[in-house]
């Protein structure tokens, strides 16, 4: 995830962007965007390898912007951040098996990190990424860990709440896995707060069974069918909640 949602100083355009990415129309979002500078190169990409992320699909239209990216960047800053997205569109091709591209991932993003300064804005983003690779490829929490509460400190000190979202949902993760049940509440809590707060429908579906799965009944259940109205409200996104949210006593063969 990149960019902190719309706010009441963002221009038209960005405004327009927002609200077509949250609702899970990243295509048409991309659309709006000419890539005629680095910028904008750069932000078509990143919505598009979002949409890979969500859909597992559109990896073709995603590669293809990325290159159009890489070929606009010149500064140090735009190098390191086209390669954040070459790491993340190669991380969630391993990670949904498409094709195993974690070495690719890996040097992206370590890439990125030779490029983007230590207090630099992308910074937070990329330590997360690298903790995404570390938890879900790599199997090390400890270095998820480390990299999360980095991009958490990032976020909090360069004001972008959607990745401060991401980074308390993936801390939450990582507390629940180590049965620290309060913490991972109060984390997932946080996150979905976040989300609902920006409007951002596409990320509220995943942060309320996250924070289900710490409630007991009948909160849990409430907050799995909002879950579920959410899920079917933007056409079965994301993909790989859907075994999440069969209800009980269904076949999850035909549901």
């Amino acid at each position: 995830m990149s960019g902190d949602g719309t706010t009441a100083e963002d221009d038209p355009l960005q405004t327009a962007v927002w609200r077509l990415r949250s609702r899970a129309c990243w295509v048409d979002a991309a659309a709006l965007l000419t890539p005629a500078t680095p910028r904008a190169a750069l932000q078509r990409a990143s919505l598009l390898v979002e949409r890979c992320l969500y859909t597992e699909a559109g990896w073709e239209d995603a590669e293809d912007a990325l290159r159009t990216a890489e070929a606009l960047a010149h500064t140090d800053d735009e190098r390191g951040a086209a390669a954040c997205e070459r790491g993340y569109l190669a991380y969630a091709a391993t990670l949904f098996q498409v094709r195993d591209r974690a070495d690719e991932a890996r040097a992206a993003l370590g890439r990125a990190a030779a490029l983007i300064a230590p207090g630099a804005p992308g910074r937070p983003l990329l330590d997360f990424r690298r903790g995404l690779i570390a938890e879900n490829l790599t199997r090390s929490p400890q270095a998820a860990r480390a990299a999360y509460r980095r991009a958490h400190a990032g976020a909090t000190a360069h004001t972008d709440p959607l990745l401060l979202s991401a980074t308390w949902r993936h801390l939450a993760g990582l507390a629940l896995r180590e049965g620290e049940l309060t913490e991972a509440r109060h984390g997932f809590a946080e996150s979905l707060r976040i989300r609902e707060e920006l409007g951002y429908l596409v990320g509220t579906a995943p942060a309320l069974v996250s924070l289900a799965d710490t409630e007991t009944e009948p909160e849990a259940s409430r907050l799995r069918e909002e879950a579920r109205r959410l899920f079917r409200l933007l056409g079965g996104v994301p993909t790989w909640l859907a075994h999440r949210l069969v209800p009980p006593g269904t076949d999850a063969a035909t549901a």
